[in-house]
């Protein structure tokens, strides 16, 4: 039935949880799992006062995103070994991380995204956003929601 499933992450404890039955699931279908995280992009521009970042500053907080996104996938590489199952890593550096998201699963072939919600509802949703939200709006392929 599916035989890659994009697992995206943001090192948060509800999508801890969504790796692990993400790997699950793929080791009862038997397919494998790529891993994914969006790097965040920081603007130079700061709103007030009109100060800008210096570009110091701006490869530090560059460099610190790629640690912490190399930490996150490598949680679902370690899962996906500890299974059994077959795992491969990507990173990039989307407009948004539902873009992103979407464009991962694209670009490795996957046939589902299995991903966890943060389950914030009301004003939160509305003010903030979902990336779960849109990538279910937008995606082509099957996603699976994990809580």
């Amino acid at each position: 039935m599916f035989k890659r499933i994009l697992i995206p992450t943001d090192g948060s404890k509800v999508a801890r949880k969504a790796i692990k039955a993400g790997v699950a699931l793929a080791k009862k279908l038997g397919a494998k799992v790529t891993a994914y995280y969006a790097l965040e992009t920081v603007s130079p521009l700061v709103y007030g006062e009109g100060y800008i970042i210096d570009a110091a500053t701006l490869q530090s907080f560059d460099q610190r995103a790629r640690e912490l996104g190399r930490k996150y996938v490598a949680e679902v590489e370690k899962a996906a070994r500890a299974a059994g199952v077959g795992c491969e890593a990507i990173m990039t550096k989307p407009v948004t991380p539902a873009e992103g998201i979407i464009a991962a699963a694209k670009k490795r072939k996957c046939d589902i995204i299995f991903m966890a919600s943060h389950g914030r509802g009301g004003l939160a949703a509305l003010v903030l956003g979902s990336v779960t939200q849109k990538v279910l709006a937008h995606s082509k392929i099957p996603v699976v929601v994990f809580r």
